[in-house]
């Protein structure tokens, strides 16, 4: 028996902040938009809104019904979020949003408020897939035990519906790493660091590639400061039996591990944190540095000159210069210290839109090309009137190289 709740009300924001998370949680299924406003000019009826993969990324596809056609329309999930709110607002009076966990059901009110009616859920999550089957280095229908315990395959190898577009994100990283595979030893136990692990999806993913896949002797640390996701993922590593798979409490600039690591694993440290991951990967020599950066506060706090004024008057667009700016630094400083380094997009975890991976691999610069990337570092200070960066105060070894 279906039973539904009491009426809630909501704000005229809250309809896009529900199907912002919706989306942003994987249990969107499906949402209608209908029942025109008197005041509006649409000549559609009614928008319907549904998840489609793309070139092996997820997009919502809204579909305006017409009297006699249909035109589409695909999103990314936040432009999809606000679109469906705005037709909300101005178009349509009733929403109908099918979510994996419930079902919700949206009447507008005369003062701009709307009546929300939930009830349990009545389809399941599906993705319609407009491109052929990409082959992953995880395949579908082979069960994969890490996969298996998070919830993204079922026992017999399945994706879940909800969780493609995680099964996606996974296989992108591991596609990622699996291309500096070659530069990692195989003549001794390779050593791995993973700063700032979380959940611990991804290092699942990594200790997966590395010793089913290549069949690496490894021993890998997970480190994160929250002791009760440390324990969680302990219990999965001990329940899983992953050799050499071990995490730790702790923060990334008081790890003091002398022993060389061969691999360093950054992913959305925050602000300085990911220089304190890179100048420890450089202190140990590794062999290979992966870094997905977060937000920057420290640079976008550091600007001065006011001749950029219209890149920084804006905090959104002040926001996304400083990420660009901070990883050009990190990207170029990482070159100054004898890494051959790529800058790379990566499908991150959290649903945000830092999905910029630094990659660099230990090798020789030659004298002339560490001389001109000294030269962009310093022109970059300059233009930018910075006059010291955290990573410069962490890594004396770039500090005196592009030192005056």
């Amino acid at each position: 028996m279906t039973h539904s709740s009491p009426d809630v009300n909501l704000s005229p924001a809250l309809p896009t902040e529900l199907f912002s998370q919706a989306l942003a949680d994987e249990v969107f299924v499906q949402c209608t938009l209908s029942k025109r406003r008197s005041a509006s000019s649409a000549e559609y009826r009614k928008v319907t809104a549904r998840l489609v993969a793309i070139k092996e990324q997820t997009a919502v596809q809204l579909t305006y019904h017409f009297q006699k056609k249909e035109t589409h329309e695909n999103l990314s999930e936040s432009e999809a979020a606000a679109r469906l709110g705005e037709l909300l607002q101005t178009e349509f009076e009733h929403g109908h949003l099918f979510t994996a966990n419930c079902d919700y059901v949206l009447r507008a009110r005369a003062d701009g408020s709307y009546k929300v009616k939930r009830h349990a859920p009545t389809k399941q999550p599906s993705v319609q897939l407009h491109d052929r089957e990409k082959q992953y280095l995880i395949p579908e229908g082979t069960a994969c035990p890490f996969l298996v315990e998070i919830g993204v395959m079922t026992a017999d190898g399945a994706v879940r519906a909800a969780k493609r577009k995680k099964f996606r994100q996974i296989n992108r990283y591991l596609e990622i790493v699996n291309d500096i595979v070659e530069h990692l030893p195989r003549d001794r136990r390779l050593r791995v660091i993973d700063f700032g692990c979380g959940k611990s999806y991804l290092t699942f993913a990594l200790h997966h590639l590395l010793t089913v896949i290549h069949d690496f002797d490894v021993e890998i640390t997970g480190l994160d400061r929250e002791p009760s996701v440390i324990a969680t993922c302990q219990r999965v590593a001990e329940k899983l039996r992953c050799r050499g798979l071990r995490f730790e409490t702790g923060n990334i600039d008081r790890f003091a591990d002398e022993e060389k690591v061969d691999l360093s694993v950054s992913l959305h440290a925050c602000d300085t944190a990911t220089d304190d991951a890179i100048a420890q990967s450089v202190r140990w020599k590794a062999e290979v540095i992966l870094a997905v950066p977060c937000c920057q506060h420290e640079f976008a706090t550091s600007i001065q000159n006011q001749q950029l004024r219209a890149l920084t008057a804006h905090g959104i667009l002040k926001e996304r210069f400083a990420a660009v700016a901070t990883d050009a630094f990190r990207a170029t400083a990482l070159g100054i210290c004898d890494y051959a380094t790529s800058v790379v997009e990566f499908i991150d975890m959290e649903h945000t839109a830092k999905n910029v991976l630094l990659r660099a691999v230990k090798q020789p610069v030659n004298q002339a090309r560490r001389t001109a990337l000294i030269a962009e570092y310093r022109t970059l200070k300059q233009l930018l009137s910075i006059e010291r960066l955290h990573l410069e105060r962490v890594l004396p070894e770039l500090a005196e190289r592009v030192a005056e």
